[in-house]
């Protein structure tokens, strides 16, 4: 191989482009039928969905091989397998899960009232009633009820299975009233909160990376038949390398239009995925089902920085020496873009989204792109202070 297309390879290898992605090579990674052969603990398989006991997980929980064994199962699911686990009667005791029923829909009225109706990410404004940050938001308003419900053994030990130990729990609830119409088929966070034109600023490991830093789950909170639109799922998506990019293609669309599969929930039951399969909650074409889950969206520890910094001082604080060097031409703009790269910070979350919504996309504006629009618009550092300050009051929770 010539030193031109090792080049070349290694380039397209690493900086994926708006157009990779082969639709023919995609169906063959989806294209599989999932046995009991390479999923023995598995209590069923339907369409090509894993199926595990709730009491099966209790059990094993406290049974150090089987906890290791039904662990390393979920984890090669999530990996190389379907993608997609549920756990029936994940919440045993369904009188806990109806006390946080009435729990959200309480801050939901509230939060009504005070005009915070909150959106979605992925669904047209007004179809859902959302909670963002149900996690606090329930236990501030029901210790108790908060504390059983985040015991349930089977939430721990996903979360453990595929992020390991110090992993971060965050909630959304999500309820889709009748007439409700169905999300955007996606990939979720982190890659897929953003625009194709953003994931290329991306090398190809850290596509790899990112569903590995995330576990995406939901808990019903009534019974989930079909008509009620329960979440599209396309088994063995996440296996699929420029799936981040490639996904919003009208090919990719179309395609999962028709092979998507979509199973019945009960109350209690949980569901948990890899984020980098393809899905999207379904249409509710009920009468009269409010369909309610609480989305778990579970972090890794290691989602963090080691130290911790003050990047609202940081900015305020360098911003008239960037305005003074950028009309100097002691520095290009290039060399301010650099310095404020290691000053602000480039990441919209995590945020507070009842007060920092995502305007024109699928996340708020971050810290250091307001900081690059105000030199670009050559905004006084008094202003700019400001700005900076009102920002980070949105994000607090």
């Amino acid at each position: 191989m010539d030193a031109q297309t090792l080049t070349s390879r290694r380039s397209q290898k690493v900086w994926l482009s708006a157009d990779c992605g082969s639709l023919d090579t995609f169906k063959s990674l989806v294209e599989k039928t999932a046995t009991s052969t390479d999923w023995p603990l598995a209590a069923d398989i339907r369409k090509n969905i894993l199926i595990y006991e709730g009491d099966q997980v209790r059990h094993a929980a406290g049974v150090e091989d089987e906890r290791r064994a039904l662990t390393a199962e979920w984890v090669e699911a999530f990996t190389s397998g379907p993608g997609i686990i549920v756990i029936k009667n994940a919440m045993p005791d369904v009188a806990v899960v109806d006390r946080a029923t009435t729990v959200f829909e309480a801050i939901v009225r509230e939060e009504k009232e005070k005009g915070k109706g909150a959106g979605d990410h992925f669904a047209k404004p007004g179809a859902n009633d959302r909670i963002w940050n149900a996690l606090e938001k329930h236990c501030l308003a029901d210790p108790v009820n908060f504390a059983r419900y985040y015991a349930s053994t089977a939430i721990a030990m996903v979360s453990e299975a595929w992020l390991g130990a110090g992993y971060q729990m965050t909630a959304q609830m999500n309820r889709v009233n009748p007439g409700g119409t169905a999300q955007k088929p996606h990939r979720d966070y982190h890659l897929g909160f953003m625009s194709p034109q953003q994931m290329q600023a991306y090398p190809g490991h850290i596509h790899a990376v990112s569903p590995l830093l995330t576990l995406q789950g939901a808990v019903a909170h009534c019974d989930m038949p079909l008509e009620s639109g329960p979440t599209l799922f396309l088994p063995y998506s996440q296996t699929f390398f420029e799936g981040y990019i490639a996904f919003g293609r009208p090919e990719f669309q179309e395609y999962f239009a028709e092979h998507h599969v979509q199973l019945p929930l009960q109350k209690g039951d949980a569901v948990f995925f890899n984020p980098a399969v393809m899905h999207g909650a379904g249409n509710n074409v009920s009468k009269d089902i409010y369909r309610m889950a609480n989305l778990l969206q579970v972090s890794s520890a290691f989602g963090r920085a080691m130290e911790s910094t003050n990047r609202n001082r940081m900015a305020v604080t360098v911003y008239p020496a960037l305005i003074a060097a950028l009309a100097a031409g002691a520095l290009s703009r290039a060399e301010v873009a650099n310095v404020i790269a290691s000053t602000a910070e480039g990441y919209a979350f995590p945020t507070n989204l009842d007060s920092d919504p995502p305007v024109g996309g699928l996340a708020p504006k971050t810290q250091a792109r307001i900081m690059a629009d105000a030199i670009d618009a050559g905004m006084d550092a008094k202003e700019f202070a400001e700005l900076i300050a009102a920002h980070a009051a949105r994000r607090e929770a």
